[in-house]
């Protein structure tokens, strides 16, 4: 009977102490799964009848679930953690991209083709060295001349020949048989 009372027990302790690390970590969040199935198994050690009490077998069966309950938990938050950690790399590599693509057009000759915002059949071409590169609000600019642009509107790039000094800007027009 001292092992059951010890049994009992150490699982009032081991629930007290889980709901103290639940409220802890989200004071707000109901009881989870694992502390509510240790309070049946207490409610079930304390209730159980007498005359004829839960054998061993059951009792062990029981435990091994709980701590299969317990690796699956422990587990998911890995898991959980190390999908956080991929996204978070993941979301660095491509900014880190963008800055290198950005940072390595400085000194080369670029072509951007910029819409119109008004007249969707109208859009102007932009050609010259780049000579400054900056990383603003989450996108890359370039600067060609006294201008600054962005690189979603970089259409080539090529090694400058040292031919263009001053940017070439001409406005066009998108007819049926040039458009693309």
């Amino acid at each position: 009977m001292t092992s059951v009372n010890t049994q009992i027990t150490e699982m009032q302790n081991q629930t007290t102490a889980n709901n103290l690390a639940t409220q802890k970590r989200n004071p707000s969040t109901k009881t989870d799964d694992k502390n509510m199935f240790l309070n049946l198994m207490l409610q079930q050690l304390q209730n159980q009848d007498p005359t004829e009490p839960t054998s061993n077998t059951e009792w062990l069966a029981q435990l091994a679930q709980y701590s299969s309950l317990e690796q699956m938990t422990s587990m998911n938050e890995g898991l959980e953690n190390c999908m956080n950690y991929i996204a978070a790399l993941y979301n660095d590599m491509g900014m880190s991209s963008e800055i290198n693509q950005t940072l390595s057009m400085i000194g080369k000759d670029v072509t951007l083709k910029i819409p119109d915002e008004k007249d969707k059949t109208k859009y102007t071409t932009v050609r010259g060295v780049v000579s400054e590169a900056t990383f603003e609000d989450g996108s890359g600019k370039i600067k060609i001349g006294d201008k600054t642009y962005s690189i979603a509107n970089v259409i080539s790039i090529r090694e400058s020949d040292g031919s263009i000094k001053d940017p070439i800007i001409e406005e066009h027009t998108e007819t049926s048989s040039n458009k693309k």
